[in-house]
């Protein structure tokens, strides 16, 4: 069986960062230099030269996945049709 630390090399991850409401989608461990793609105002993707894509940076993270109808992201195994619902922060608004 695998050890702990192979699987935090290569599992993805999704992290939030409330101090600049930044968040960030993690498909793999950073091996090489990257360039930071701005797609937008609100979104940078990491692309490796090889085109390898290492993340994606959502700033403005709140407003773009929390909406009034919706507390939670919902992570959806496709294939299984098994879902997990994590919460995500509210802010204090006022």
């Amino acid at each position: 069986m695998p050890s702990a630390d192979v699987h935090k090399d290569i599992a993805m991850k999704f992290t939030y960062d409330p101090r600049y409401n930044i968040g960030y989608i993690r498909f793999c461990e950073k091996r090489a230099e990257v360039e930071s793609l701005r797609i937008s105002d609100e979104l940078v993707v990491d692309v490796a030269p090889d085109g390898t894509v290492y993340g994606i940076e959502l700033l403005n993270a709140n407003e773009q996945l929390q909406r009034e109808d919706m507390g939670e992201l919902i992570v959806i195994n496709e294939a299984t049709g098994e879902h997990t619902n994590l919460p995500l922060m509210k802010t204090k608004t006022g």
